[in-house]
């Protein structure tokens, strides 16, 4: 039942052969790994605005030069990482580059700034998409947090079943946000031009803003940049493109950023033009949508899309998230189970393990974007910062053909994340502080995975070293009693011409031991049974001492000690919980003697 379940969730297994089908075209990648971005048009515009009213509304007129500002932060970061894919094929983005050229700390610096985003990413994206559904019907805002977790488990499910899918079913709503905004954006202009908006709505730029400094500027700046979280996202997933992988990669970014940078422009311009102000009632996508075209069927659409591309964009975390784990488990800096591919050929460990993650981080911040915002862009500003800085190492150090313009780009786009990152630390510890935490934390447990990792080779690797002679063995067999199960234990035992057979039995009272032994000697005549009398009803704690004492005699001859278990296993799964399960304490007891071996003969019940 488990598996037809499974396999009605997930899908059929797919054969390894199939793994090139699994490649994604620039139309599908574009689709899912861009959605991220794209979707920050709905939060970053309003995060601009909701700096530079804490001074006045007369200074939203600001909201434009930053965004200009923001748009060129793009635009470097658009093409500083086309040069990190065309320099890195085969994946790995900041982590990668940081690793390579400025060490393997930095690199870590990096790779676990990314983890966590992406984390963050499927957080931040869901709760947005939820707090764009609520807007429309505030009747659900009190199930906010259950209708984020409810998103996330449909998202971690869809991609469960293999990368090709999720595009395939993705693409559609994610290319008709993009049309839906253009047409809205296209609706807005038309009635700014036209004079349909009143002048009076928004103040005119340059009106002077009493209150208004360049520290309120330069962290509104930094909480615009919100918006360019995710453009990192398709140079770390460089191997699910299909061939040439990096020019199509290459491709893909160049249109996004393009994609973006229009949406961005447009939504701020239309916030400005209408005089929009944020509230927590209503996102700003909300009142330009209202303001433009009225509560009508164009303005659910847009809420609508809106809501699903949010949601839509915690996919780009389930696109990059597991390839980035497999780098960072290849170099033996996380387990390597996230390696693993799984039935649909997709890294399954790593889709499941941000999808718990996610879920933790919604139902801690009570699925409040606001509070999740400032950390996620510092997740991805320190990533962006290093990887530029990285790629002006490598230009220096290798000087390529055309080098000085490389270098010139990746600087410009390091100064200015490092400016980001920076004024999101001093402008928000508050909100951010978690990050000199979690950081630090994570580098270490890093470190001592691969510490672990590398003591385990050093003690499985092949030597010279003779191994010790084993002159014969002793096998001890615990039994509860004489059945069909211990029969046949003791029949496989003495197949194998074993010179010294034990049975052990542990009784709960004097007259019991003396009845079995009586049972015992009639029964296996041949075979020596050892019962031990326990008066505080202890089955483990006996046996563990009659295994010690044997294990050290046998030290001395040369012999080995082998204890077998008796084991019957029920036809159905479920009949588990009604027995007692002795044989698996026995099992997990024995795991921590160093010179013991284990087997276990199972006795399969037929009914």
């Amino acid at each position: 039942m488990k598996s037809s379940l499974k396999r009605y969730v997930i899908g059929k297994p797919l054969r390894s052969e199939a793994l090139g089908e699994q490649k994604l075209s620039k139309t599908k990648a574009l689709a899912i790994l861009s959605s991220d971005a794209l979707s920050s048009v709905a939060y970053g515009p309003e995060q601009i605005l909701i700096v530079l009213m804490t001074v006045s509304t007369v200074a939203f007129w600001y909201s434009l030069p930053i965004a200009a500002g923001v748009v060129v932060l793009l635009t470097a970061l658009i093409f500083s990482y086309r040069q990190v894919i065309l320099a890195y094929p085969h994946g790995g983005g900041a982590y990668v580059v940081s690793r390579e050229n400025l060490g393997v700390n930095v690199g870590l610096v990096a790779g676990g700034s990314l983890l966590v985003d992406y984390i963050l990413t499927v957080a931040v994206s869901v709760s947005a998409g939820t707090d764009a559904i609520t807007s429309a019907f505030p009747s659900l805002h009190p199930y906010n947090v259950i209708i984020a977790v409810f998103f996330v488990i449909c998202l971690t499910l869809l991609n469960l079943r293999g990368v090709t899918e999720s595009a395939s079913i993705l693409a559609y709503p994610v290319y008709l946000f993009v049309v839906v905004m253009l047409m809205l954006i296209g609706v807005g202009i038309y009635n700014v031009v036209t004079g349909q908006v009143p002048a009076e709505l928004h103040p005119k730029v340059g009106t002077p803003v009493a209150g208004i400094s360049l520290f309120i500027l330069l962290k509104a700046f930094a909480s615009g940049s919100s918006a360019l979280t995710g453009v990192e996202a398709i140079s770390n997933a460089i191997p699910n493109f299909r061939d040439p992988a990096p020019k199509n990669a290459s491709k893909t970014l160049l249109a996004m950023g393009g994609i973006l940078a229009v949406l961005f422009i447009g939504i701020v311009s239309l916030a400005y033009f209408y005089g929009v102000a944020p509230n927590a009632k209503e996102t700003v996508v909300s009142q330009i949508a209202e303001a433009s075209v009225g509560r009508n069927i164009f303005y659910y659409i847009v809420q609508g899309m809106t809501a699903m591309i949010l949601v839509l964009a915690a996919n780009t975390g389930y696109s990059a998230f597991p390839l980035l784990a497999v780098n960072l488990s290849k170099d033996g800096f996380i387990p390597r189970i996230f390696q693993i591919r799984g039935d649909r050929l997709g890294y399954s460990n790593g889709i499941m393990m941000l999808g718990l993650a996610a879920i933790a981080l919604i139902i801690l911040f009570d699925g409040t974007t606001e509070h999740l915002i400032p950390l996620y862009a510092v997740g991805v500003f320190i990533p962006f910062t290093l990887a530029q800085a990285g790629m002006m190492r490598k230009w220096w150090r290798e000087k390529p053909k055309s080098w000085v313009a490389r270098f010139t780009i990746n600087t410009i786009g390091a100064v200015i994340s490092f400016i980001v990152a920076m004024m999101f630390f001093v402008t928000k510890l508050p909100q951010v502080w978690p990050v000199f935490i979690f950081l630090p934390i994570i580098i270490w447990t890093f470190h001592r995975i691969k510490q672990h990792y590398q003591a385990v080779g050093e003690q499985l690797r092949l030597d010279n070293e003779e191994l010790p002679n084993v002159e014969g063995n002793v096998f001890i067999v615990p039994v509860a009693g004489i059945t069909k199960v211990v029969e046949n234990t003791l029949h496989y035992a003495q197949s194998l011409k074993v010179e010294k057979i034990i049975a052990f039995y542990v009784a709960f009272d004097q007259a019991d031991a003396k009845a079995f032994e009586e049972k015992w000697q009639a029964w296996q005549p041949n075979v020596r049974l050892v019962t031990y009398y326990s008066p505080y009803r202890s089955i483990t704690q006996p046996l563990m001492k009659f295994i010690d004492k044997v294990e050290h005699q046998c030290a001395k001859s040369g012999h080995q000690v082998t204890v077998v278990i008796p084991q019957f296993l029920p036809k159905k799964g479920w009949h588990h919980m009604l027995h007692n399960q002795s044989s698996l304490l026995i099992r997990t007891s024995l795991l921590f003697h160093r010179n013991v071996v284990i087997m276990t003969v199972p006795f399969h019940l037929s009914k």
